[in-house]
């Protein structure tokens, strides 16, 4: 049937891309049929394409700086701004590609791919520095305990040494070997000569205290010392049975009494027999001054230097108490002490080890 109101007849050949238009002036009549002939049939015009204007152009840069930006920022600090895939691909879209066919036509799996995609990417890089924290962090406790153990192992190589020399000290003297290179290995070790001295030639060590064991415990706890400084006074020693002249550090003097005329009473010039112990010779340490043998002050013991000024063998030897003579230098001037502060040290690395890895449990492990 017709349709009513002079539509025009949609039959199924009709398409609803066509206008149907009559005749000019030739209208159907109410109540008539209207005849094909009178049906004329026209394609609609094709809807132009949306042109780039520069608008859209301007709003394509815009979102692309956009989306660089955020995925700058989002590698430089993926722990303190992760950014959803949403907010890096939100202006790109809305501002180029929505006001484009491209955008309406782009299915939205393609962009909820491209989320996960960045959405991935970004874990994954937490993770990886995550990781690399975790373990980089492990090494603080794992150093502290190795030289823990380092500091075990220096404490008893420190006792043993410590033992050594104590049993050196108190050993039985031996005669004194006449070859210097023999003395390499009995530093500490007692000795007995047979001679007499040369004062003429006296050497001054200084400056030094005397080595009083007793009033140095008295003394440890004190803020100060009231002590005298002084000189050792180092003097050689021609014996008799060996043929040889060697350097005996007679003992304490205080400063006043350096000077041999103040002490004429304690000059002995017979033969006598004499222990003491054998020492090498000193490197100098910093912040101690050069020796000065043209004005006779020694500051530390330079055997080769001595024994030059004084034509004596490079030999030295500190005598002990027992030759001290009223009037003369304080024998026993032989400080032998080590530190052995090893156990402070195996404590603090232990402990620093002990408290760094209950930090390190608490921070990364989960326990279920």
């Amino acid at each position: 049937m017709a349709p009513e109101g002079g539509e025009g007849s949609r039959g199924p050949g009709a398409s609803t891309t066509h206008h149907v238009k009559t005749r000019k002036g030739a209208g159907p009549a109410p109540g008539s049929v209207l005849r094909p002939s009178e049906v004329h049939f026209f394609p609609l015009p094709p809807t132009p394409p949306r042109a780039i204007t520069p608008e859209v152009v301007g709003a394509a840069v815009m979102a692309a700086r956009q989306m660089f930006l955020r995925l700058v920022c989002l590698k430089r600090a993926p722990q303190r701004l992760v950014l959803k895939a949403s907010d890096l691909i939100s202006p790109f879209r809305s501002s180029f590609l929505g006001a484009s066919p491209l955008g309406q036509w782009l299915p939205e799996a393609v962009w909820n791919s491209s989320r996960c995609s960045i959405s991935t990417a970004a874990t994954t890089a937490k993770t990886e520095e995550d990781l690399f924290y975790k373990w980089f962090l492990l090494l603080i406790p794992v150093t502290a305990f190795g030289l823990g153990t380092w500091q075990v192992q220096r404490r008893k190589w420190k006792l043993n040494l410590i033992a050594e020399l104590e049993s050196r000290v108190t050993a039985e003297p031996i005669p004194l070997p006449a070859d210097p290179m023999e003395l390499k290995d009995l530093e500490y070790r007692p000795v007995k000569v047979r001679g007499h001295f040369d004062h003429s030639k006296e050497l001054y060590i200084l400056p030094r205290t005397m080595v009083d064991p007793v009033r140095e415990s008295w003394d440890s706890g004190r803020m100060s010392s009231t002590v005298e400084s002084g000189a050792n006074v180092v003097t050689p020693f021609h014996c008799t049975d060996l043929g040889i002249t060697i350097l005996v550090n007679r003992g304490y003097v205080p400063r006043k009494r350096i000077n041999p005329d103040t002490r004429q009473k304690g000059q002995v010039e017979d033969e006598i027999d004499l222990i003491g112990m054998v020492r090498l010779t000193e490197t100098r340490k910093p912040f101690v001054p050069e020796n000065k043998p043209e004005k006779n002050r020694w500051h530390y013991r330079d055997l080769e230097a001595m024994a030059k000024v004084t034509g004596a063998e490079p030999i030295f030897i500190d005598a002990n108490f027992k030759s001290t003579v009223p009037g003369g230098p304080i024998g026993g001037q032989t400080r032998v002490t080590l530190r052995n502060e090893h156990m402070q040290y195996i404590i603090t690395w232990y402990g620093l080890s002990a408290a760094t890895s209950y930090m390190w449990f608490k921070k990364f492990v989960r326990l279920p």
